[in-house]
């Protein structure tokens, strides 16, 4: 097959949803979870020398962004994995998102990410295997702009592309950044614009290119990340499938108390507003608003196409810090619970 061939395969036409929005739904994912517990111990008949010393730090109580322990030394390892089908039709492009996507949850709790692995699933007698070599090739490009080792990882033959990593990171356990850590009278940030996901819809249904997505979901939160640290920021999360009202719901429940968000004070990628009158909304995006729904106090007139686009289905989206840090705009603040977990408007 020619360079010119390859060029016009469609990677989102081979999938049934694109990015983050194809997640399992916020609320089907916690009754999957439920009764789980906060994570496994390790069996006291297994338990011996180092082994009995690492505890687990972050499981599944809150659903934060990774999962993390102490080793003996004092150091906090997070370990994360987000693998996901095609969002955008460019194969490096696709690579790179999903890698920056992954990276990301080691960000959003304060980390930095040291080790990460390739997981591929690729319909290898559907599409070209020099596809798959460039998507793992953007996702090497992104790795080694995070100063991250990508070595190695696991493929399978499957009829869905899929396409993430598996990454390792480092971090001071006493600066975790969790979603149970925010404190009323605390102002809310976001580092990245909102509308990726009505974007990236409407690139799957017409193939328009939309480059100021692209370079959106390839930006790194490593900076975000530093600045909150540097900032003495201990809560944040980053906002991705569930949309900013999913992730901000699970930070105020997490946090037991109210997130205010000023929908006038929130920015969007150009485009979003024209993307979601024009009806390129995902069901992951409709499916999330439905979840948040009842825990949601609307002030004000807040039309329909702004409550879309808060819970838009981000993909590899920018952090929600509980805190200012330079460049990234105030959308609301953290009050005492008030008999809802959000206030919007």
């Amino acid at each position: 097959m020619t360079q010119s061939d390859t060029q016009q395969i469609r990677l989102t036409q081979f999938a049934h949803g694109g990015g983050c929005a194809c997640k399992i739904p916020p609320g089907e994912l916690e009754q999957m979870v439920a009764g789980l517990g906060g994570g496994s111990a390790i069996p006291s008949d297994l338990a011996s020398g180092a082994d009995s010393d690492i505890e687990l730090l972050v499981g599944l109580e809150y659903g934060d962004d990774a999962a993390a322990v102490r080793l003996e030394s004092g150091t906090a390892m997070i370990l994360t994995s987000d693998f996901f089908t095609p969002v955008v039709d460019d194969p490096c492009d696709w690579g790179r998102i999903a890698a920056a996507n992954a990276l990301s949850d080691v960000y959003a709790m304060g980390g930095s990410p040291v080790l990460a692995i390739n997981l591929l699933g690729w319909p290898r007698d559907v599409l070209p295997i020099e596809l798959a070599t460039e998507v793992l090739r953007g996702g090497a490009d992104i790795a080694r702009l995070a100063g991250c080792h990508l070595a190695g990882g696991h493929s399978i033959d499957d009829p869905e592309p899929k396409y993430g990593l598996a990454v390792t990171g480092v971090a001071d356990p006493d600066v975790l950044l969790r979603l149970e850590n925010g404190v009323a009278g605390v102002p809310l940030s976001l580092t990245k614009p909102l509308g990726v996901g009505v974007l990236n819809n409407r690139h799957k249904s017409t193939g328009e290119v939309f480059p100021q997505a692209v370079a959106s979901m390839t930006a790194l939160n490593r900076d975000a990340a530093r600045a909150a640290l540097a900032a003495g920021v201990r809560c944040a999360t980053d906002v991705t499938g569930f949309g900013l009202l999913g992730h901000a719901y699970k930070l105020a429940r997490a946090s037991r108390l109210t997130v205010r968000i000023d929908p006038a004070a929130v920015p969007y990628l150009d485009g979003a507003r024209e993307a979601v009158r024009d009806g390129y909304v995902s069901g992951g995006t409709r499916r999330n608003l439905d979840w948040v729904a009842p825990h949601v106090r609307w002030n004000g007139d807040v039309a329909e196409d702004d409550r879309l686009l808060l819970a838009d289905a981000q993909t590899s989206g920018g952090l929600l810090v509980a805190g200012e840090i330079p460049g990234a705009p105030v959308i609301g603040e953290l009050l005492p619970h008030q008999g809802h977990e959000l206030v919007v408007g």
